[in-house]
């Protein structure tokens, strides 16, 4: 099985490599972002500058994961390639591995320019171990995300995926307060923060790269979208199996 998941994701590698432009534009926006909204309002506050550029990575991996991932599973569906790959012994696992082994290295690449931009004109301080932990937590906190990428890639056509997939990624990213700091947000759009998985995905991030406590709701909300996740992009991907082989 392990032979399989390598062959699959060296070829999703691959595929993303021979288009260098999602690589490009997954790093842009975060790097964007954090020269907007971080170098000119929280650079020289090491501990903000620090949370904010947890956030700025967060939003990074959630480009990649929500958008990356249900574009090119469509896009994947609408191809001739696609039935004949379903016929194949190995089944869904392989593929799905490669898939999201081939979109965290995305996330990696994304938040590179990132981590440079808050080393070069922030105060933002942080040691190995703590931001070894903070990709860790950064990768944890992008699954559900991954999960809702394929279930829309699963039931929407490509052009369908596009404009939902932008659609879900500015709200999650605003409520859960990854431009702005939960605590300035307006009241109702904090009691709302912390149900949407976004919030719960940078509390992990800000716990692991600050030593802030993570905030419970915000965390048990994560984990009940992971799950709700997982169930619908399984549905999602047995659905159009069977559309396909009725």
């Amino acid at each position: 099985m392990s032979s399989l998941i390598l062959t699959h994701t060296r070829y999703q590698m691959l595929e993303q490599m021979r288009i260098p432009i999602s690589w490009v534009a997954s790093a842009f926006f975060p790097a964007a972002s954090m020269l907007a909204f971080v170098v000119p309002f929280a650079a020289a506050d090491p501990v903000a500058a620090t949370r904010a550029t947890g956030s700025m990575m967060m939003i990074g991996a959630i480009s990649a994961a929500l958008m990356g991932l249900s574009i090119t599973v469509s896009q994947d569906r609408e191809q001739p390639w696609n039935p004949y790959l379903r016929t194949l012994p190995a089944g869904p696992l392989p593929r799905f591995a490669g898939r999201i082994i081939t979109n965290m290295a995305i996330m990696v690449v994304a938040v590179i320019p990132v981590l440079v931009i808050a080393a070069l004109f922030t105060e933002a301080a942080i040691t190995g171990p703590r931001l070894l932990m903070g990709m860790g937590a950064l990768l944890a906190g992008s699954v559900p995300f991954m999960l809702i990428g394929l279930f829309i890639g699963f039931v929407l056509p490509s052009k369908a995926a596009i404009a939902v997939s932008q659609l879900l990624f500015f709200p999650m990213c605003i409520l859960g307060g990854l431009f702005l700091p939960p605590q300035i947000m307006p009241d109702f759009v904090q009691a709302i923060s912390l149900y949407v998985p976004s919030r719960g995905a940078v509390e992990l991030v800000w716990s692991a790269t600050t030593g802030s406590a993570a905030d419970t709701l915000g965390l048990v909300m994560l984990v009940v979208w992971t799950v709700a996740a997982a169930v619908a992009a399984v549905w999602a991907y047995r659905r159009d199996e069977g559309r396909r082989f009725a």
